[in-house]
């Protein structure tokens, strides 16, 4: 399956949708089947479904930097959809088109949550 984002004011993704692999043979043929089946001239936008942070987890060619999803941005100078920024204090990765937190998360096996009031990670308890 071929999957598109459709984009609203502001670049924001409004909705994902797929069609057959059949149908969308090309990311185009893909857009003119969605205007043609709800009869709109929206902008959609195709989104690899296995594509995160600039890496493609089956080993193929990385599409756009992420899966689009609700809420997030199409970056047209980037060629890319941005995940909504989860805190203030986040910055992003121009590499891979994600947040990045101020401090690296623990990798001591346990859960963690971001404070960011103290901007710290603090033990989930649940």
């Amino acid at each position: 399956m071929a999957h598109f984002a459709k984009l609203g004011k502001g670049n924001k993704i409004l909705t994902v949708v797929a069609v057959h692999n059949n149908v969308a043979t090309t990311e185009q043929a893909g857009i003119d089947f969605l205007n043609n089946l709800y009869n709109t001239r929206d902008v959609w936008k195709q989104t690899s479904y296995n594509t995160h942070g600039g890496v493609h987890l089956l080993g193929g060619t990385p599409f756009r930097k992420n899966y689009a999803g609700e809420g997030f941005t199409y970056d047209s100078t980037r060629d890319a959809f941005i995940p909504p920024k989860p805190f203030n204090s986040w910055t992003l990765n121009e590499d891979t088109c994600d947040w990045k937190a101020p401090v690296t998360y623990p990798t001591d096996g346990k859960l963690y949550k971001w404070n960011e009031e103290n901007q710290t990670w603090v033990v989930f308890n649940g």
